[in-house]
């Protein structure tokens, strides 16, 4: 039986490229982002794709609906859609820091609310949430998208507790640098976020030099493989990372708090 999979977020880089790898894998693939024309090649391909906004429950109810009707099942749900909402703190909109965890956290809470019905009729069903490495690891002017993401991880393992009696599992992936344009997304929104004669400025250009030094090289298909071996390994992991490096950081800043620390203020 052909199997069947949600992807939000596929108008771009890692969603983009996973809907393209749950396809040529034999999945029936249903995904959405809010930008209907930056999906066309991969309807093109026969990916069913549709307007989606994180922030509507009316439209994801229409995605998930739309899969039901036309599937009668679900087998993986993964909630990938999210974006790097970066400023100083003390100048960043509190509608904005609302919106980022609208997106990054409550709107795969609504999404996943939708599918779990259908999974435990099923008695199965894997659910995929793309954290970040940056749940554990921070810097500076990240701190509303760092907070979405730890949330994202201590939601995902409270979840995994709860259905995993029916036969479900949720599971996380971390993601590190990745060449995509989050971080192009992340530092624009930082720079939006000043205020004017914002004393806060010389950090956006420091952080912004750090992301560059950094050489972001795993590629949107690097983690799409790991989005996929998440979503079909028979006993899922908690946590998948792309590489050893990705976990080696997320470790050494839980265990080594201060150090970790000191040497983020040191680098910017």
């Amino acid at each position: 039986m052909t199997k069947v999979a949600i992807i939000t977020g596929i108008s771009s880089g890692m969603g983009h490229a996973a809907a393209l790898l749950f396809k040529q894998n034999g999945f029936e693939v249903y995904g959405g982002a809010r930008r209907l024309d930056r999906m066309q090649d991969l309807i093109e391909q026969g990916i069913h794709a549709q307007e989606l906004d994180m922030t509507d429950k009316i439209s994801m109810r229409a995605l998930v609906d739309h899969v039901v009707k036309e599937e009668g099942q679900i087998d993986v749900l993964i909630n990938n859609a999210g974006y790097g909402e970066y400023g100083p703190l003390e100048e960043i909109p509190v509608e904005n820091a609302k919106k980022q965890f609208e997106v990054n956290l409550f709107g795969a809470d609504q999404i996943t609310q939708l599918v779990l019905p259908t999974m435990r009729r099923q008695h199965s069903g894997r659910i995929v949430n793309i954290s970040s490495i940056g749940g554990d690891v921070y810097t500076p002017l990240g701190g509303w998208y760092h907070a979405t993401k730890a949330g994202v991880d201590m939601w995902s393992d409270v979840l995994d507790l709860e259905v995993k009696k029916f036969g479900i599992r949720s599971t996380v992936v971390q993601p590190g640098g990745t060449d995509t344009e989050w971080a192009t997304v992340a530092l624009d929104n930082a720079r939006k976020n000043l205020k004017e004669d914002s004393p806060y400025e010389p950090l956006v250009d420091k952080v912004d030099k750090l992301f560059g030094q950094m050489g972001f090289t795993a590629t949107a298909e690097d983690l799409a493989k790991v989005f996929y071996k998440a979503a079909t390994d028979k006993k899922p992991k908690r946590r998948y990372f792309n590489s050893a490096s990705d976990h080696a950081m997320v470790i050494a800043a839980r265990s080594m708090p201060n150090l970790y620390k000191f040497i983020i203020s040191k680098l910017v």
